[in-house]
């Protein structure tokens, strides 16, 4: 049986990384050769955020000690882990798609050196006013995100790029179409 594809989607807070992880995971639900892995995140779980795990430090801690992680990073006064189950599914030939951060990129590659890196890219004009709508940062904050956004290069290696100006459905047709699916055993989910 073959490995199964990791797909490390990246792009700018605001970028629709969420809302498209969002879309293909309902697209896809059917299909077991396909899992998408939750991060594990020292923040509370919000209510139109990502869907993810939420740690205290003390458990983040305790889990990175006990080497449950794959990955893990810190970002933004945050710590973000990528649970070690994703080998299994792989090992197994689902296609695995995570939440990445663009810095960690390059450390991932190191242990995955056939991932394919999924950038969901937006005109700053779009990024502006999504990080005002969702009211998570301060003025100052969305400021220092858009320096940020522009000051962002294309990472080496295989990099797929979606872009997310537009219609929601748009870039996840697009999405769900690059996830395409892998013969994966349906015992790997269980």
């Amino acid at each position: 049986m073959a490995e199964g594809r990791l797909f490390y989607v990246i792009g700018a807070s605001g970028s629709g990384k969420d809302s498209l992880m969002r879309y293909g995971r309902e697209r896809l639900a059917g299909d077991s050769s396909v899992v998408f892995a939750h991060r594990y995140i020292t923040r509370p779980v919000e209510l139109h955020g990502e869907n993810h795990v939420a740690l205290t430090e003390a458990e983040f801690d305790a889990r990175l000690n006990a080497g449950l992680f794959a990955m893990h990073w810190g970002s933004h006064g945050l710590r973000y882990g990528i649970g070690r189950e994703i080998n299994f599914w792989l090992a197994k030939g689902c296609n695995v798609v995570m939440n990445g951060s663009r810095e960690y990129l390059a450390s991932a590659r190191l242990n995955y050196p056939a991932l394919t890196a999924v950038l969901i890219a937006v005109s700053p004009e779009t990024l502006a006013t999504r990080l005002r709508a969702r009211g998570r940062e301060t003025e100052e904050q969305i400021s220092g995100r858009l320096v940020r956004a522009r000051q962002f290069m294309r990472p080496e290696g295989i990099v797929e790029t979606i872009m997310n100006d537009g219609e929601l459905s748009e870039a996840g047709e697009q999405f769900v179409q690059l996830l395409a699916p892998t013969q994966c055993s349906a015992r790997a989910i269980a």
